[in-house]
């Protein structure tokens, strides 16, 4: 055993002993615990949650605007006048521009030593990818995505995206990069008789255990499943017959920004006035269809009787021809400044939601490489933003695979240094991208040039393949031996 290798153990070890301690002085009571849930069901964080998820599927607040007037000094809804409810999805489109442009792409591992690389990539398995993705909606939505690593039945490493909404951090410090506890609330439905019941759980995870319980009237009422220990924490995963716990919490944040913001409160504002811009403008287009008439000299007495004859003979009978007559109001808007209003609105959101510009008449069909840039330079600065916090997400992450590993293999991976690469997917001028790879060839490495190259999607799969295609060309040009000759045979068959 290294030097190396002995002083990290000791360390760890040291490390756990002080995390055991710290978790005695400073868990969390039944009480406490209740008292965290309340004040995050009434917090404004928990409530722009769902403001988020909302918006994503474009259930804006328009649709349920309601047109009313007073009556005697009361509010009553106006049934008979045009009230459009457009709920656009800008909000959404937003959002997968977003999660598109930085996550779709499959994500390279930078690393010295290679094999630990595959071996982390490997670990993770081809979900995470998927799970990337899910954790960039979800902090884009909902201000943080939260993983959750555990070793499922088989002894595989597996990785869980929980829903924000039921997740209650408690922190050690202002920052928020270090977690002392999770609460973790959620609701299942079990068969009770032939009727559904809606079970409240509640688990509070330290960084050795965990415990669950079910909330019942505001009472947390403790439960494990089989084969856990009973009236205790439970540890986080069963190695063998010894139940063990991570060292930290394991829940890791992907954070939207420092700020711990979702997108939509960017931009609520001014979707809601534009979805009411549009809306009112629908409203005047049917208004018009609704004129108002004014009867003067109108020999009938029923109303609904002179629009019969109005209908069906396009004629109104007067009685008086000198006095009488018939007057149509129509509903007056500005629709110019209305439609100004909402051209202004939508470059607004454009802007304050960091979106791609996507206005032809400045940048044309068929924008260059620097044209690209200025459409893409809001994006670029909020994705720049969201990959920062997925970068320290993924150094939480690597702490866990490396436990799993030395877990599985018995070695020791904290000194290795490994980075994780997010390939854009942004739309490019492939000609000109091309030729500066062409021209950089001799400047930077063959990885940079494949991972720059419009046209590869795998660099690492691009890199194999390369070499197979060399040694191919150079088996190619080996040149091929004449065989010798028998000089003395070929005398004997002279003969």
């Amino acid at each position: 055993m290294g030097i190396k290798t002995f002083f990290n153990r000791v360390k760890k070890g040291v490390m756990a002993g002080m995390t055991v301690m710290k978790e005695q002085e400073q868990t969390l009571t039944d009480g406490r615990i209740l008292y965290l849930i309340d004040q995050f069901n009434r917090s404004a964080r928990r409530a722009w949650m769902f403001v988020g998820r909302q918006y994503y599927q474009v259930d804006n607040d328009i649709l349920n605007r309601r047109i009313t007037k007073m009556v005697e000094g009361q509010k009553v809804e106006e049934t008979g006048k045009a009230n459009n409810k457009l709920a656009h999805g800008k909000y959404k489109t937003q959002v997968d521009e977003k999660v598109s442009y930085l996550l779709s792409k499959p994500y390279t591992l930078k690393c010295e030593d290679e094999r630990y690389a595959d071996k982390v990539k490997d670990t993770l398995g081809s979900k995470f990818g998927y799970n990337l993705s899910l954790l960039g909606y979800e902090a884009s939505n909902c201000s943080i995505g939260w993983l959750l690593p555990y070793i499922d039945e088989q002894g595989h490493f597996q990785t869980m995206v929980v829903p924000s909404e039921q997740c209650i951090p408690e922190w050690t410090d202002s920052s928020h990069t270090e977690l002392a506890s999770m609460i973790r609330v959620y609701d299942t439905q079990v068969w009770e008789y032939n009727r559904k019941k809606t079970i409240h759980n509640v688990e509070y995870w330290t960084p050795t255990s965990y415990k669950r319980f079910v909330n019942q009237s505001n009472l947390l009422v403790p439960y494990t499943y089989d084969g856990e220990p009973e009236n205790g924490p439970v540890a986080h995963f069963q190695r063998g017959q010894q139940w063990q716990g991570w060292g930290r919490v394991p829940f890791i944040p992907f954070k939207n920004n420092h700020v711990e913001i979702p997108d939509i409160k960017f931009v609520k504002s001014l979707l809601d006035q534009y979805d009411l811009s549009r809306s009112e403008a629908a409203n005047y287009v049917e208004e018009v269809k609704n004129l108002i008439f004014i009867l003067k000299g109108y020999g009938g007495e029923d109303i609904h009787e002179f629009m019969k004859i109005l209908n069906e003979d396009r004629a109104i009978p007067i009685d008086d021809p000198q006095e009488g007559g018939v007057e149509a109001l129509t509903p007056t808007m500005d629709i110019t400044a209305l439609r100004e209003h909402y051209e202004q609105l939508k470059r607004d959101i454009v802007e304050d939601g960091q979106s791609i510009n996507k206005d032809l008449d400045k940048f044309g069909n068929n924008p260059s490489g620097v044209a690209l840039k200025f459409m893409y330079a809001g994006l670029d600065l909020k994705a720049d933003a969201l990959e920062t916090q997925f970068r320290q997400g993924f150094e939480q992450l690597l702490y866990f695979v490396n436990r799993y590993l030395e877990l599985t293999e018995g070695k020791n991976y904290d000194d290795q240094d490994v980075e994780i690469l997010f390939n854009r997917n942004m739309k490019v001028n492939e000609a000109e991208i091309i030729n500066n790879c062409v021209v950089s060839k001799t400047l930077i490495s063959e990885k940079t040039i494949l991972a720059h190259h419009p046209y590869v999607t795998d660099v690492e799969e691009e890199l194999q393949e390369l070499e197979k295609q060399e040694e191919k060309q150079a088996n190619d040009e080996i040149p091929i031996q004449p065989l010798p000759i028998d000089e003395d045979a070929h005398e004997q068959a002279d003969g």
